[in-house]
């Protein structure tokens, strides 16, 4: 579930991610994904994160947004879960310290 608040409050803080992210959801909107890999097929820049995760990152306006969404499948649609949204820059520091794995900050 896509909470709209999260996606507004980051595109007031970075406004340069409101049209990227406009993107994203028009194409979320109509995605038919029914596994991990499928989402790929959607976004080729996708990152399916490893560790058991069921964490997916999105490449945003260019590779200046990261977003980390967690997934689950249902039996008729995937569920997304906003776990954290920033610039490409604080997303490389998450991984130096391996947070991308674990992040909840919504």
């Amino acid at each position: 579930m896509i909470k709209k608040q999260t996606l507004e409050h980051f595109s007031y803080i970075q406004s340069s991610s409101r049209l990227p992210l406009a993107d994203w959801i028009e194409k979320i909107r109509f995605a038919d994904w029914n596994k991990p890999i499928d989402i790929k097929s959607t976004f080729n820049t996708a990152d399916i994160l490893g560790k058991s995760s069921n964490r997916v990152v999105f490449d945003l306006g260019g590779n200046n947004y990261r977003m980390i969404c967690k997934y689950a499948f249902g039996s008729r649609k995937v569920h997304l879960f906003i776990c954290w949204i920033g610039t490409h820059v604080n997303y490389d520091k998450l991984c130096d310290k391996n947070e991308q794995h674990t992040i909840n900050k919504y």
